[in-house]
């Protein structure tokens, strides 16, 4: 039964006190409605109820109620029921949306705001139904399926739920692996810096052959933990002793030393050398070799493979 006016004095029929029992105790039939539908003032103390396998909304407008009305509102359908505000406000502590067999009432505080009381609240029925399934968020609470093996939980504005399942990015290496093409002459107890002349791979620009070919240099915004690795192949050779010196940003700073003393008749006097460093960007790594064989010595290049790697290991 609409909201009624009634004047002083006035006798109220059998029917009109039953309405007016069914609406106090909210019963009384629906005023069911399937398609969009926009409140009128008639609505004030009755049901309208929503019966719509598609989604639907239910728009309430200034101007039609007065403060202390009510509208009992239900959800009968399968689709989705969305409490809108038209031109009137709507407040609410649970959600405006209703699922099938959800309601609430929309009780107005003056003739153009309201406050929504949702029964059940959007969520309270789980739209999980699978193993590794998540709760997620489109327009209304929805389910986000579980992803395939392996897969990653990632990010996507250009999905409804902003989420998806995705297979796992690559890590990108970043580093350099360098070698000498040529042999490179020694002079006797004399310390000399190893010069790279050829790259296997440079990802980052770590390396210049043309210009400091010396050098590998750390780029921007690649500070952190860098690990290096490599061989020194001296030529044979069976006097004196072999090292490598390990310097950040020129001979100013040596940071370690490898020696390899034991360069008997037949060996090659091979210095490997392995260690980590914390760099800034623009700093730079050389290497300086030295051997006292009595003469000249050849630090071998390729196929010999004097060689030097550079890896990124994080900030």
């Amino acid at each position: 039964m609409a909201k009624q006016s009634f004047t002083t004095g006035q006798v109220l029929t059998a029917a009109q006190m039953t309405d007016l029992q069914a609406t106090a105790m909210g019963g009384g039939a629906p005023n069911t409605k399937t398609a969009n539908y926009v409140l009128v003032a008639a609505d004030a103390g009755t049901t309208v109820a929503m019966n719509a396998a598609g989604a639907t909304t239910i728009t309430v407008d200034t101007g039609l109620f007065s403060a202390g009305d009510t509208v009992f509102i239900q959800n009968i359908g399968a689709g989705l029921c969305t409490i809108t505000a038209g031109t009137a406000t709507v407040d609410t502590a649970g959600g405006l949306i209703l699922p099938q067999y959800d309601a609430g009432i929309l009780y107005f505080t003056s003739t153009g705001v309201a406050i929504f009381y949702d029964y059940i609240q959007v969520g309270a029925v789980s739209p999980l139904t699978t193993k590794g399934d998540l709760y997620t968020f489109s327009t209304s609470d929805t389910r986000l399926g579980v992803g395939a093996n392996d897969t990653v939980l990632t990010a996507d504005s250009a999905e409804a739920t902003g989420l998806k399942w995705a297979a796992p990015a690559a890590p990108a290496a970043v580093g350099c692996s360098l070698y000498m093409t040529a042999s490179q002459s020694l002079a006797n107890a004399t310390q000399t810096t190893i010069n790279w002349t050829n790259e296997i791979y440079d990802t980052n620009s770590l390396h210049d052959n043309v210009t400091n070919n010396d050098r590998i240099t750390i780029p921007s915004g690649y500070g952190g933990k860098w690990l290096f690795t490599g061989l020194a192949s001296f030529n044979s050779n069976a006097t004196g002793y072999r090292f490598v010196r390990v310097f950040v940003n020129d001979t100013g700073s040596e940071k370690f030393e490898y020696i390899n003393s034991s360069v008997g008749s037949g060996n090659y006097g091979s210095v490997w050398f392995s260690f980590q460093l914390s760099l800034s960007a623009a700093d730079y790594v050389n290497f300086d070799v030295f051997q006292n064989s009595g003469g000249s010595l050849n630090l071998n290049g390729a196929p010999y493979g004097t060689n030097v790697q550079a890896y990124y290991l994080g900030a």
